[in-house]
């Protein structure tokens, strides 16, 4: 049977929509009720700016032959045992009865370039491996494994996409590091993410605060691509439904 990726193209173009309209629209909030946060921490705090993605991937799910499945994306019940830490919060979970079908991390960065990336980074690579690790130790039973998904949402700004310069005192960078933009950072990151088996399947969506109103946006690299990531998905989402559990 042939994959259903549930017009993820229109979605996620609908999803910036929204990334980019509740943004603007925590900001205003915030302005009107004389409570600014720090820089564009306004914009940030109002939460579930990526629910235009959480959307998507429901779809996938039930197009896919797993309606019945249970999704949560409420703290609490999005909690998961870690190996080097006793418990990880995900920002979505898909459990078919008791067996983990998935669990993916939805991210967004705007501005602040040179002080988040490391974060992002060490984050994605630390809380995989805790959970592959509290796998391999049986925290999930004996099931085959689950799908790990990792979605970035950066702006696509001359910031994000201009030469970085690294230090290098005592050991010279990789190569493919020198002068990259932290696009390229974050599309590298999200490429050997997969590589190293870290995560089934990775997405980079780069966007313009302009894309409020056409929901544009780009990728940098097959590998990851959003098309990559949803049939990495829906063919994962389809296994499982086929199962007979």
């Amino acid at each position: 049977m042939a994959l259903n990726l549930a017009n993820y193209k229109g979605q996620a173009r609908d999803a910036i929509k929204a990334f980019w309209g509740n943004r603007e629209a925590a900001r205003v909030k915030q302005i009107e009720s004389g409570n600014i946060d720090a820089g564009t921490r306004g914009s940030v705090t109002a939460g579930k700016n990526l629910d235009g993605f959480v959307a998507m991937i429901k779809s996938l799910v039930e197009a896919n032959g797993l309606g019945h499945a249970k999704i949560y994306q409420n703290k609490g019940f999005v909690v998961l045992p870690g190996y080097f830490r006793p418990t990880k919060q995900w920002d979505l979970l898909v459990m078919n009865g008791d067996r983990l079908v998935a669990a993916i991390e939805c991210k967004s960065q705007v501005g602040s370039f040179g002080n988040n990336f490391n974060n992002r980074a060490e984050e994605a690579i630390g809380t995989a491996h805790c959970l592959w690790t509290a796998y391999r130790e049986g925290a999930f039973g004996g099931q085959t494994k689950p799908f790990l998904g990792w979605l970035m949402v950066v702006e696509d700004a001359a910031k994000s996409r201009a030469s970085v310069r690294n230090d290098e005192p005592h050991f010279k960078v990789f190569p493919e590091f020198d002068g990259a933009s932290y696009l390229r950072r974050y599309d590298l990151l999200c490429q050997r993410l997969v590589k190293e088996q870290l995560y089934t399947a990775t997405a980079l969506i780069a966007s313009p605060r302009t894309a409020v109103k056409s929901g544009k946006y780009c990728e940098l690299s097959e590998l990851s691509s959003l098309e990559s990531f949803v049939t990495s998905f829906a063919g994962h989402i389809a296994t499982e439904a086929a199962k007979k559990i």
